[in-house]
């Protein structure tokens, strides 16, 4: 039988916390020695109450430093989590050819942040950019299980050969992205998904391959609804 994380899914369970909270603001996870997640958490947390948590994958050539400021101010208003994990190579692997290491890496983060937080499953998001959207895109339906949302910030493509769940589903895409035309990416995945049963809200905005301030507020507020 073939092992289910080839077609990228994700053996990951919640426990219930046994680890002691991190402080507030950004925090290496420690899963790996170089190019390691990073967790923010804001201030103020409730300790019994269950929190949201955003896991956001960054684009093409990127790192956990260069999306988190797009979310933090967000998560520090509304009291939730944001993991960015970080790719082994330049980008995801199955934008290189399959899944692996960034799953397993995926994994141990999200049992990391688990380990000290009861999560909220019904807000608990797989979102990213650009290649990243991507990712979130494939990782997040195929563990829909896992994800209740899915956020795509100008993706490309979708990868997915299992689906499980049924997240909700956010694509925002410029209309002049210069990178992935709309008509082939964001358009085209969003009618995809809808025809497959998908709840989809679908946002175009008048810009290039970018990530919009304006466009992350909408996609928090469908995250937290």
């Amino acid at each position: 039988m073939l092992d289910p994380s080839l077609f990228g899914r994700l053996s990951f369970t919640p426990a219930e916390p046994s680890r002691s909270r991190l402080p507030p603001g950004r925090n290496r996870l420690g899963i790996a020695a170089d190019r390691d997640a990073v967790l923010f958490v804001p201030t103020g947390l409730d300790e019994h109450a269950q929190v949201p948590l955003f896991v956001m994958f960054h684009g093409a050539g990127g790192f956990p430093e260069k999306v988190l400021p797009f979310l933090e101010e967000h998560a520090e208003r509304h009291k939730f989590l944001v993991l960015a994990p970080h790719s082994m190579f330049a980008t995801w692997d199955i934008v290189i050819g399959g899944h692996g290491p960034d799953l397993e890496r995926l994994h141990r983060a999200l049992v990391e942040v688990t380990s000290r937080y009861r999560i909220d499953r019904a807000h608990l998001a797989f979102g990213g950019f650009s290649d990243g959207a991507s990712y979130a895109l494939s990782t997040g339906i195929t563990n829909g299980d896992v994800a209740s949302h899915v956020v795509a910030f100008s993706g490309g493509f979708m990868s997915i050969f299992t689906q499980e769940g049924t997240p909700d589903i956010f694509i925002a895409h410029g209309l002049v992205d210069e990178q992935l035309p709309i008509g082939t990416s964001g358009r085209a995945n969003a009618a995809k998904l809808k025809s497959a049963g998908y709840a989809v809200q679908y946002v175009e905005f008048n810009g290039l391959h970018v990530i919009e301030p304006a466009i992350i507020g909408l996609a928090v507020e469908f995250f937290l609804r």
